[in-house]
């Protein structure tokens, strides 16, 4: 009996796999049949074309819907009329219908999860890559938000996570500056851990813990009673959405930055914590742009105290030109076999990482107009990088770099001015090991994570 059910799991798993694998297949192949045609390139049609796009990918959910959030956040990396459909994926993702809501929280809640509440709204107030938000009321006080995971995400993501292995063995056989083994493990491990509500609850407890006396970063609240591994209850905070704030005054979009800076990078440098999806899905402004709501907790990591030393170290180096400083700081962060030529090479995306960082005064994130001058620098890191014979970057970069790269797309995007060395000066000001260590050690145990 217990080998019937065991091979009854398999099979349901293979077969769920299989029907993403095809229905990712049909889904992209179409999309590629239409690029090929020359209409596709109409200009009258481009809009049309776009919201297409968005349409496809938004029906898949999942890892390659995420792909699609990290590229539209990319100032100028594709044209406006792709990058502005892509957005909506972010806050705007095609929900499921109410029966089928109705049968995940019966799954979650029991039968008559219904009289858990005095309101459960039927319409998603969001729905994103792995699952959909629904307001709710458990009494005449505030607003709940029910985030609700969508059926059978464990053989969606395996799915996509096979076809990107085999995207990027392809790939490599063309081109090796980039060896991507290390990539696929991070993103396939905390692709895996944002399925596990029970972990991104207690992720949300510690950011919680870390922001109690920051008043302009807000935090929701979870409701152990309503939540389980697939279904997490939490308050609801309520906020307008980044673009709303695009073309407000430059002191509001400055605060937005310093808020931003702050909610991402104080757990880091502090606490060895970082949050590794900062897309602007992920969060809203609240009160005029004085105050952050962060949302989304899934892809949370937590470092070795040596490796933040490490990245404080290489900022250090290249403020001071130290090649010695920056080749140690490489190899604690995991990177081998460096050559003085790989050296000189990942110097210069270091110098265009932290070169806001380095300067004393108030800046943009990026002095030239547009996203050129990122695109540019990459493309010369690649290339050179290339003849080399490439260089394979350690897991931990993985999340750090997405980090720096998504939050400087959002500061360009603001048009923020802002004294960004004064910020991160301040932020690792008396930085130690040991006192990185043992507030992090207190952290976790406080919140159960450490026996």
């Amino acid at each position: 009996m217990v080998k019937k059910m065991v091979k009854n799991n398999i099979d349901n798993s293979f077969a769920g796999e299989t029907k993403r694998i095809i229905k990712v297949g049909k889904s992209m192949g179409g999309i590629a049949t239409k690029f090929a045609a020359k209409k596709f390139f109409g200009i009258s049609k481009k809009s049309k074309n776009a919201s297409d796009i968005s349409e496809a990918l938004g029906g898949l959910k999942g890892p390659i819907m995420k792909v699609a959030q990290l590229i539209s956040s990319i100032p100028d990396a594709i044209p406006d009329e792709y990058a502005e459909e892509l957005s909506k994926l972010q806050a705007e993702a095609p929900s499921m219908g109410w029966l089928f809501v109705k049968r995940r929280m019966s799954a979650e809640l029991g039968n008559q999860w219904q009289k858990k509440f005095i309101l459960f709204e039927k319409e998603a107030a969001k729905a994103a890559s792995l699952g959909q938000v629904h307001r709710a009321k458990v009494s005449n006080e505030d607003y709940l938000a029910c985030k609700l995971q969508y059926p059978d995400m464990h053989s969606a993501i395996n799915a996509d996570l096979k076809q990107l292995k085999l995207i990027m063995n392809i790939y490599t056989k063309f081109d090796s500056a980039i060896q991507p083994e290390n990539i696929f493990e991070e993103l396939s491990e905390r692709l895996k851990e944002e399925l596990d509500y029970n972990k991104e609850k207690n992720n949300i407890n510690l950011y919680r813990d870390i922001f109690k006396n920051h008043s302009n970063i807000l935090i929701p609240k979870p409701l152990d009673k309503l939540s389980t591994s697939k279904l997490l209850t939490m308050s609801w905070l309520t906020g307008k959405p980044l673009k709303d704030f695009y073309s407000s005054d430059i002191s509001i979009r400055n605060f937005i930055s310093k808020n931003l800076f702050k909610a991402w990078y104080l757990p880091f440098y502090q606490y060895g914590i970082i949050h590794g999806d900062p897309h602007p899905g992920n969060y809203t402004i609240a009160d005029n742009g004085k105050k952050l709501n962060l949302l989304d907790f899934g892809c949370i990591r937590i470092f070795k105290a040596s490796f933040i030393k490490a990245v404080i170290n290489l900022y250090i180096a290249i403020k001071n030109k130290n090649d010695e400083l920056a080749i140690s700081s490489y190899e604690s962060w995991g990177f081998k076999n460096l050559s003085k030529e790989h050296i000189k090479i990942l110097n210069i995306w270091a110098n265009f990482i932290y070169g806001p960082l380095i300067e004393d005064k108030k800046r943009q994130i990026q002095d030239l107009e547009g996203g050129a001058y990122g695109k540019d620098v990459a493309n010369k890191v690649h290339k050179e990088l290339k003849k080399l014979g490439g260089v394979k970057p350690p897991r931990e970069f993985v999340l750090v770099d997405r980090a720096a790269i998504g939050l400087g797309s959002v500061f360009m995007n603001l048009k923020a001015e802002v004294n960004w060395h004064r910020l991160f000066e301040d932020m690792i000001a008396g930085f130690s090991e040991e006192k990185l260590e043992k507030k992090q050690l207190q952290l976790l145990i406080k919140n159960k994570l450490v026996i």
